[in-house]
């Protein structure tokens, strides 16, 4: 086992907001409610789960887009969460995000090669022609034209747009990627182009993804290890291929249940048992464990305890009093 690149402990931010009432409490909304794993070079962390469990906000966490209300981030052995803000801009440097939809992530009045080589320029990487250099290079390593350089975004479909933010992400040469959501904007069609090119750029570079998805199906094949989260907080974190093979959690059950799949005559989702009910607000979460108000094995014990995120054996942890103890 190598060594992490990217360690995360005990991670939470709480949100307080403003009361509806005249001296009334503020209520607190708990995104992330303290959060645990590590990151091996060269390997690919899956972040899943369904809308409003966290991920993103996990994700503007580990880039200290937004302050932590308790927790550390380790990258490479450098503390994130206790960094000045000068030593946070170097920082960044290592670790780059590509965001969800790429169209929005563009500025529509500036060129592609331009866009890209402004993290360079923010960085005070190079003369003006090295940057632009250097942005022409990474056009033709995410497999688009340098000729491309001059063109706006609204030339470009979706999936080539998509190409132009991972160009930018790599123009700094990180050690982390941070894909929020990736390939969920695309076509069906484009998305497996862009999940090969993410596969051979690591297998290139040697970079280290946080890959952060609500498709399990997609986590499923790029991912080295999944963890899923509930309510802020990781339910279950293991190998993908022992995952998908043995999901422990109820709700990570549930998840891989609602997978399609491409058979004649396989049985439907609602035949298995989909998962029932909403996400409960995180601004009052249930007591005990939080997934007991909609876990077909929920006992007396899950309406008063929380259970913790504890190993099972194989590098695997679960929150579930099913598998306590084993």
């Amino acid at each position: 086992m190598s060594e992490p690149l990217l360690q995360v402990r005990g991670l939470a931010k709480h949100f307080r907001l403003k009361p509806r009432k005249l001296f009334e409490k503020p209520p607190v909304l708990k995104a992330v409610n303290g959060i645990d794993f590590d990151v091996e070079k060269g390997r690919t962390l899956g972040l899943v789960g369904e809308s409003g469990c966290g991920k993103s906000t996990a994700a503007r966490l580990v880039l200290r887009l937004i302050e932590p209300t308790s927790g550390e981030v380790t990258l490479d052995g450098v503390d994130i969460v206790r960094s000045s803000r000068t030593a946070l801009r170097a920082l960044r440097r290592e670790m780059q995000l590509v965001f969800q939809d790429p169209m929005s992530s563009l500025n529509p009045r500036m060129p592609v090669g331009v866009s890209i080589a402004e993290s360079l320029r923010f960085h005070r990487v190079g003369t003006r022609a090295e940057r632009h250099a250097e942005a022409r290079h990474y056009l033709e390593v995410v497999g688009l034209s340098p000729d491309y350089f001059d063109r706006l975004p609204h030339e470009f479909s979706g999936g080539q747009a998509q190409r132009i933010g991972i160009a930018r992400a790599l123009v700094l040469h990180p050690k982390l990627l941070i894909l929020d959501e990736p390939v969920s904007a695309l076509d069906v069609s484009i998305r497996a182009q862009i999940l090969n090119l993410l596969i051979e750029l690591q297998a290139e570079y040697g970079l280290t993804y946080v890959f952060i998805s609500h498709d399990l199906s997609v986590v499923k094949r790029v991912c080295d290890v999944t963890a899923v989260l509930y309510l802020g907080k990781i339910v279950e974190i293991a190998e993908s291929a022992h995952l998908y093979r043995e999901p422990l959690h109820p709700y990570t059950q549930a998840l891989i249940q609602a997978i399609p799949v491409a058979q004649p005559g396989a049985k439907s989702v609602s035949e298995m048992g989909a998962l029932q009910g909403d996400v409960p607000s995180p601004i009052k979460p249930p007591l005990g464990c939080p997934f007991h108000t909609r876990c077909p094995h929920a006992m007396e014990r899950c309406r008063q305890e929380q259970p913790p995120l504890q190993s099972v054996g194989s590098g695997r942890k679960v929150a579930c009093f099913l598998h306590d103890g084993a």
